[in-house]
């Protein structure tokens, strides 16, 4: 007897209802955030209600370029843009805007108790939280385990810790001090991720993942004595002068080299041999806790670098990696996080990155090593990796790829697993696509926080109108669009699939 198993990932779809053509989506919190094209507000949808009705609408203090949510304090951050000067705002108790009239308060990082607007009663309001920086910046990620705020710069990562004071029983502050910069003299990020300590940063065609750890005292007083002067440690700032000179020597030495195109093979370097990668990384401690500034040290876990392929069927200004991110997988074995108490730490932990064609997952805590390849019929525009499913986006087409992090994890919690009683798929098992669905300009994806079974898509298809030219008969001419389509597509559960 044959039995044939229904695959079909897709269970059905849903229309949110949006007033303005989508420029931003990003999801959280059972919300969608949706910034309309061009415009300084934010609008934030129910997914979790049938038919995704409104929650709140709330105008931002400038255009916005880049949005993320984090799950552990709830609160979004922007990159605004106005009278050509870049922003980084963070925006807490966001859902006090569902109800009308609500008060607003603006203050500066760090001063939640010196702010006038603290004084007296607690007040139910939502805060805009000004983020001075040195440098613009260009991305930023929230970790999903702390909370913490990573922002990439042109030359330098800025971390900030999240923290957070209770009034009282219902009402608490959040707020963020700075306390890591890590340079990064000659490679500029374009996309970052940070999960549990891993920081994740992504450049044209480069990728670095590196680990943040704290030693004790013991431990790293004797990996100092080991270690030789111009290792990654903690430096002064003339040192981190003199690293920034010799990097503006090297780029005046490549200018006179302009009469010729020197493209770098690739290459990829795991573990201890990533630190042989040629970025020099240094940390500069700004946090309030002087005992943290001694004994931090950074660990290259990753580092993977791209040369432009002419066979991969796109041009060498598409060749360029995007969908930079981090996805951790918990288990019933969890450990509990050490630094602060905040959550706690993932069994397992994904690295995923994507080419066009191309898309590679790693696994990075307790040994690194590649997990799956995925080959894409077309070219991607963007992929989103969950537990059971990684999903990309073509011009035309919403696809769905099995993925191989459960297998993953569970080889982790029990090396042992495979006996006569039960078994777990090896991680090497042949991938497959699932499913195609078609869409018509599609534009962007997000993955839902809280329903881990269904994501977003925005579309935006393209408006045909029928013209006549003198002696040329009948034309299409392609204008502005005019529609856009923004849905959650749900997904079937692990049991029926």
């Amino acid at each position: 007897m044959v039995h044939v198993y229904n695959c079909h990932p897709f269970a059905s779809q849903q229309i949110v209802p949006t007033e303005q053509e989508p420029g931003l989506v990003c999801c959280g919190g059972g919300a969608l955030f949706v910034v309309p094209a061009g415009g300084c507000k934010i609008e934030a949808f129910q997914l979790g209600e049938e038919g995704c009705p409104l929650i709140c609408r709330f105008a931002t203090m400038g255009t916005v370029q880049g949005i993320r949510h984090s799950e552990i304090g709830d609160y979004l951050v922007t990159i605004e843009e106005k009278n050509n000067a870049t922003y980084l705002r963070a925006y807490t108790n966001w859902r006090y805007q569902a109800a009308e009239k609500t008060r607003v308060g603006v203050r500066l990082l760090g001063h939640f108790l010196r702010g006038s607007s603290m004084r007296g009663a607690p007040k139910e309001q939502m805060e805009i939280i000004e983020i001075p920086l040195f440098e613009r910046p260009l991305c930023v990620a929230c970790c999903g385990v702390t909370g913490d705020l990573l922002v990439g710069c042109p030359k330098s990562l800025v971390l900030f810790s999240l923290k957070r004071q209770a009034l009282n029983d219902k009402l608490s502050i959040l707020d963020f001090e700075r306390c890591l910069i890590i340079h990064l003299p000659g490679l500029s990020p374009q996309q970052v991720a940070i999960c549990a300590g891993y920081i994740a940063l992504q450049a044209e065609l480069e990728v670095l993942v590196v680990k943040l750890e704290r030693l004790p005292d013991a431990a790293f007083t004797q990996k100092s004595a080991d270690k030789k002067p111009q290792d990654h440690s903690l430096v002064p700032q003339d040192m981190i002068t003199g690293a920034e000179h010799d990097n503006e020597t090297g780029n005046t030495l490549h200018m006179k080299t302009d009469d010729f195109f020197i493209f770098p093979k690739h290459q990829e370097l795991l573990g201890d041999r990533a630190k042989d990668c040629g970025v020099k990384v240094s940390l500069e401690w700004t946090g309030m806790e002087s005992e943290a500034r001694g004994n931090l040290i950074i660990t290259y876990i990753l580092y993977r670098r791209f040369a432009p392929d002419f066979f991969e069927g796109c041009s060498v200004e598409e060749t360029r990696l995007h969908s930079l991110q981090f996805h951790p997988v918990f288990t019933s074995n969890q450990e509990v996080c050490v630094e602060g108490g905040r959550g706690v730490e993932p069994t397992c932990l994904f690295c995923f990155f994507s080419l066009p064609k191309t898309g590679y997952l790693y696994s990075v805590r307790g040994g690194v090593q590649m997990v799956s390849a995925y080959q894409y019929p077309e070219n991607a525009q963007q992929a989103v990796l969950t537990d059971l499913f990684l999903h990309i986006i073509t011009k035309n087409a919403l696809q769905c790829f099995s993925v191989r992090c459960a297998a993953v994890a569970a080889r982790a919690e029990d090396p042992y697993i495979d006996t006569t009683m039960k078994a777990c798929p090896p991680i090497t098992m042949e991938l497959c696509a699932l499913r195609i669905q078609l869409f018509i300009g599609l534009k962007a994806l997000c993955q839902t926080g809280t329903t881990p079974g269904s994501v977003c898509t925005c579309s935006v298809p393209p408006s045909w109108v029928a013209t006549r030219a003198p002696s040329r008969g009948w034309q299409h001419r392609e204008r502005t669009p005019s529609c856009w389509l923004l849905s959650k597509v749900h997904t079937v559960t692990v049991t029926s699939l």
